[in-house]
């Protein structure tokens, strides 16, 4: 495993860190916790050690089982988990007022009882579950956030940037007061390259990955026939017409299959690896075979300039978080 720094908080953090949504019992169906506790302490024992998760996952179920291994561990594990918004919309509307979805009450509630579920004393990058950057300029979320400094119930503040809008968290970058960001990055969204990459270079703010595979999109296991189980949240993601678009967009990659990465979920990670702005990338690891597959993909190689290139010609804006029509 490789480790690369999370930004102004120093801390140096594996490149695959683990993505505990799917782990959490709801949305994501067929986890075991058995098996996803066999899984975070594999990861650890390959060095992963930064762990995501957030206090919706499974209503605390991720928190909890992700706190379970933790606490179970000898090694040091940086651990981020996320406030819900108030009004539970994701992603947040525009014209949501801060009061709304993140009042300061709930703020600090809301990171009690993350830290109760880890069985934690401290939250090593707590994480705003959605945003506006509208609210960049307001007091209440900052007052906030020093209040959980000054108690020691968190050490960094992060943002988990609203789905395929990168752009829109980047008048608070500026206030100095957020220290990562977590944002949608993969080989179909580019989109964070443009503007986001590079002012987070500039100030020293670490980047978190997300949904690097496209919620399995790109690990080329989706066809036309795939099917999920009844009431999982895939059905809406991939509805429609929308696995027969994923599986042909996927074929055009193939010739890119080769020596530099043997299998699609491959080229999709080390491509989210490549850009220097990246700290960590967290895809979501339900299985001992996955945490395997994945963290071997950080071992210090990198994809070609050429290869970089051609996967630059991928990129397909479209949000399928909204419903199929």
């Amino acid at each position: 495993m490789k480790y690369r720094t999370l930004g102004r908080t120093g801390i140096s953090v594996s490149e695959i860190g683990y993505g505990a949504w799917g782990i959490g019992g709801s949305m994501w169906l067929g986890a075991r916790d058995d098996e996803s506790l066999r899984a975070l302490h594999r990861s650890i024992d390959l060095g992963l050690n930064f762990i995501d998760t957030a206090r919706v996952y499974g209503d605390g179920h991720s928190e909890q089982l992700v706190g379970q291994v933790v606490r179970e561990r000898k090694e040091r594990i940086a651990v981020a988990s996320k406030i819900p918004p108030k009004n539970g919309r994701w992603p947040a509307r525009p014209g949501t007022a801060l009061r709304d979805a993140f009042p300061y009450e709930h703020i600090i509630r809301k990171t009690e009882e993350s830290l109760k579920n880890l069985g934690l004393d401290t939250i090593d990058l707590q994480q705003f579950h959605v945003w506006l950057d509208d609210w960049a300029s307001e007091n209440e979320w900052k007052d906030a956030i020093a209040k959980l400094k000054l108690e020691g119930k968190i050490r960094h503040a992060g943002i988990s940037i609203n789905d395929h809008q990168p752009d829109n968290a980047l008048k608070t970058a500026e206030t100095g007061l957020i220290d990562a960001f977590q944002v949608i990055y993969n080989i179909f969204d580019q989109a964070p390259q443009e503007r986001l990459f590079p002012l987070c270079e500039k100030l020293n703010i670490g980047i978190i990955v997300r949904v690097p595979l496209d919620e399995g999109g790109l690990t080329g296991k989706i066809t036309p026939e795939t099917v999920f189980p009844e009431g999982d949240w895939r059905n809406n993601y991939f509805g429609g017409n929308r696995r027969q678009e994923v599986f042909d967009r996927v074929n055009a990659m193939a010739p890119l299959l080769g020596l530099e990465a043997a299998s699609m979920a491959e080229l999709a990670l080390r491509f989210t690896l490549h850009p220097k702005a990246v700290s960590t990338v967290i895809p979501g690891m339900r299985s001992v075979a996955n945490v395997e597959a994945n963290i071997g993909y950080s071992d210090g190689r990198i994809l070609s300039t050429g290869t970089i290139a051609e996967l630059r010609k991928h990129r397909w804006d479209r949000n399928f978080y909204n419903p199929p029509r």
